[in-house]
């Protein structure tokens, strides 16, 4: 399988290399006190994630997102399909120099502290002590850990935001090409998902390929280049947030007063509708109130035209009747 598992290079000049590629990956696990029941986590699933990205793996709890992460890191196989991760077939020992980790429920010696924790990490992946001096300070710095507190404290008593940061220090230790996390902001309070998400910013403005799972769908709008949904184990689509929801900045408005003629170079699929007209905005907004105000026309709705991301899920998960308990 090695030898026919390449990655497919690009086809125009500029377009970017994917680093992780998957083509109709399954995996079944065996259960009973016999093995003899079969149980699907992950049904023909292909997609592609490119450099430079960050790419959200999106889905309720049991939808089979850490097995897809799994099978991609290497630490489970495949029942059927085929995968590459950074030009390499999955599972190559050499690639996971290059990757970085933070699993859903990370466990550490909590005796150890921050500093003395990187320390060991660094020492997995035989980092010299030039470098280590470095790289530690920088990253927790970098997670906002670096005042002598945080950074002399064992991890025992650190609560459930810091250990999170912490964590993704350690999966930055090796400064990695992609770096994977499993539900970085589940079981944080809204500071914590704060704090996490400033972090996946910064790694993001670094040109960092960043490759997370996760079924907290308000923070994913505002950090993914592109996602894919997943539910039992299917793929449910694929895309941009852009492609997936429609534009960003296109507003439903309704207004009251005016004429139709005035309103129409501001308002596309103008209708009328008890006594008002709506329809879609063309122009800026801030210009359109001016505009209104020389009409004698009065806004009485402003809304933002596309679905928010939770809408759009669970408009997905009923279309295949997949709302009911997994």
């Amino acid at each position: 399988m090695d030898s026919v598992t390449k990655v497919q290079p690009p086809t125009k000049l500029n377009e970017p290399m994917p680093v992780v590629q998957t083509w109709n990956l399954g995996k079944v696990y065996r259960t009973g006190f016999w093995l003899n029941q079969k149980l699907r986590s992950l049904k023909d699933c292909s997609l592609s994630v490119y450099q430079g990205e960050t790419f959200g793996l999106l889905g309720p709890n049991g939808a089979g997102k850490t097995t897809l992460l799994k099978i991609l890191l290497g630490i489970i196989r495949p029942t059927s399909g085929r995968g590459v991760l950074l030009g390499q077939p999955i599972g190559r020992r050499e690639v996971k120099q290059r990757v970085g980790y933070l699993p859903e429920n990370a466990y550490y010696y909590d005796y150890l502290t921050a500093w003395e924790l990187l320390e060991f990490a660094a020492g997995l992946f035989q980092l010299p002590k030039h470098i280590q001096k470095k790289r530690i300070p920088y990253l927790l710095d970098l997670v906002g850990l670096a005042h002598k507190t945080a950074r002399k404290k064992q991890l025992k008593k650190y609560s459930k935001g810091m250990m999170q940061r912490v964590g993704m220090a350690q999966a930055l230790i090796n400064d990695p090409e992609v770096i994977f996390f499993d539900e970085p902001m589940s079981g944080l309070d809204p500071l914590g998902r704060y704090q996490v998400r400033e972090i996946v910013l910064s790694l993001k403005a670094q040109g960092k390929t960043i490759f997370f799972n996760s079924h907290i769908l308000t923070d994913v709008e505002q950090i993914c280049d592109r996602i894919a949904l997943l539910a039992r184990g299917e793929l449910l689509c694929v895309g941009s947030l852009e492609n997936i929801l429609g534009r960003s900045d296109v507003y439903q408005v309704i207004v009251k007063g005016g004429t139709q003629k005035d309103l129409e170079p501001w308002i596309e699929g103008i209708r009328e509708i008890e006594h008002s007209w709506h329809g879609q905005l063309t122009g800026d907004p801030q210009e359109f109130m001016v505009a209104l105000s020389k009409m004698d026309a009065q806004l009485l709705s402003l809304n933002k035209a596309r679905a928010s991301l939770e809408e759009y899920f669970i408009e997905q998960l009923r279309e295949r009747g997949l709302t009911t308990s997994q």
